[in-house]
C-alpha cells in the first residue's frame, strides 16, 4: 500500500512591496521578488527557492538511495544553473525557464555507482 504524504506551506505579503513571508510548519523564510519587478531583490527570489528545493531533493534522495543500496557515499553536492530568456519564451502563455542544468558531485562511491545513483534519482 502506498504511503500518502501531505504538505502545507503558506506565503503572505508583508508591509514591504514584493517581500513575502513563507512558512512551513514552524519555519519561516523571507522571499523577495527580483529588482526587475520593482521588488527589493535583497532576499532569495522565488525562482531561487524553487531551484534550491530541487537541489535539496537531489541531495536527500541520492543519500537515501545510497543508504538503501549500502553504498559508501560520503558527500553529495548539487549545483543547478538555469536561464530565462524572455525574448525567446518556451511558451507564449506562461513564464518558463529556457534551460536548467543539474550538476551532481559525489564522494565515496565509484563513477559507476554514482551514475547508478543519479539514474535512480531521475526515475523518482
Amino acid at each position: 500500500m502506498a504511503e500518502v504524504r501531505q504538505y502545507t506551506v503558506s506565503a503572505a505579503s508583508t508591509e514591504t512591496f514584493g517581500r513575502v513571508l513563507c512558512s512551513a510548519r514552524n519555519h519561516h523564510v523571507v522571499v523577495d521578488g527580483p529588482e526587475q519587478n520593482g521588488c527589493p531583490g535583497e532576499e532569495i527570489t522565488p525562482v531561487e527557492v524553487f531551484l534550491a528545493a530541487v537541489a535539496a531533493c537531489g541531495v536527500e534522495l541520492v543519500q537515501v538511495i545510497a543508504k538503501s543500496e549500502q553504498l559508501p557515499l560520503k558527500k553529495v553536492a548539487v549545483e543547478i544553473t538555469s536561464t530565462q530568456d524572455r525574448s525567446r519564451p518556451v511558451r507564449p502563455d506562461v513564464s518558463l525557464l529556457n534551460s536548467v542544468r543539474v550538476k551532481f558531485r559525489l564522494e565515496g562511491v565509484s563513477r559507476q555507482e554514482g551514475e547508478r545513483l543519479i539514474s535512480a534519482f531521475k526515475q523518482r
